[in-house]
């Protein structure tokens, strides 16, 4: 399927739905190219709408059809376009793997290969996060959706196998100090100490259990904190240095690798919740 790229992407917009403590869930619509190769530690559940939704995933080119699930690893690098020059429309809900585990209780997170899926258990489950934007998501609707896609994860992924007993409580409690300790300089020896297992043994685990190493999730979580201060009105500098970056250059640069564009380019881009 060859990959028309004259149109200009002039008109592309994202609408973002993100309550505190939610999923985050979007809409876009792109002309051509959408993002460029990077990676984010949530699970991309998404639905294409219209058109055809290409990206390369694990050495393929893949292309997201109307009918299909997309489901990209946490920590999986990728990138987005448009398949032709019709462009495409799409929805996306990006889920922490921690609310997975909620579900799963310490098991290895589960992987679909190829990046998309045409079993009906995944696009059932995954039908409450790509409904559209202006349906509010229940507290309780959406626990119940969770629960659903972690089951239908686990089904269709399978459980992996060979893997040694991973240690989900230390892995947690990991988590938790990192989340009450952003401000700080955290090391693997605060997280042993906070968590009670070994440092290495705990790296392990919580790459197993979170999709992503603990020097990365720190990165993450800054930079959700650092794109609510954009939308709050702060200045890239100002932003950049109340989430925890060294300064605006450090923060745009983990940002584009997370994200596929620049913090501007990605404010530019937003439309309101309708």
């Amino acid at each position: 399927m060859e990959r028309k790229s004259s149109r200009a992407a002039t008109s592309d917009w994202v609408i973002r739905n993100a309550r505190p403590g939610s999923v985050e869930r979007i809409e876009a619509w792109f002309g051509s190219h959408g993002y460029d190769p990077h990676r984010h530690d949530t699970y991309s559940i998404g639905r294409t709408l219209a058109g055809v939704q290409s990206f390369h995933y694990k050495g393929t080119l893949c292309h997201g059809v109307p009918g299909n699930t997309l489901v990209l690893h946490p920590d999986e690098v990728h990138d987005g376009m448009a398949g032709t020059d019709a462009g495409f429309r799409y929805r996306m809900a990006y889920i922490d793997p921690a609310l997975i585990q909620n579900v799963l209780g310490g098991e290895p997170l589960p992987f679909i290969a190829g990046g998309l899926s045409q079993d009906p258990r995944l696009y059932r489950a995954s039908e409450t996060f790509v409904q559209a934007l202006d349906q509010p998501l229940e507290t309780l609707e959406e626990q119940d959706a969770l629960y659903d896609l972690a089951m239908a994860l686990r089904a269709v992924g399978g459980k992996p196998r060979g893997r040694k007993r991973l240690d989900y409580r230390s892995a947690e409690r990991a988590r938790a100090f990192i989340m009450e300790h952003l401000h700080l300089g955290i090391t693997l020896e605060m997280l042993e100490q906070a968590s009670g297992r070994e440092q290495w043994s705990l790296s392990r685990d919580f790459r197993a259990l979170y999709g992503t190493s603990p020097y990365r999730f720190v990165t993450l979580r800054r930079l959700d904190n650092a794109r609510r201060l954009l939308l709050d009105g702060f200045t890239l500098a100002d932003a950049a240095l109340a989430a925890g970056f060294h300064d605006q250059s450090h923060m745009t640069r983990h940002f584009t690798r997370c994200y596929g564009v620049s913090p501007l380019r990605w404010l530019e881009r937003l439309r309101p919740a309708r």
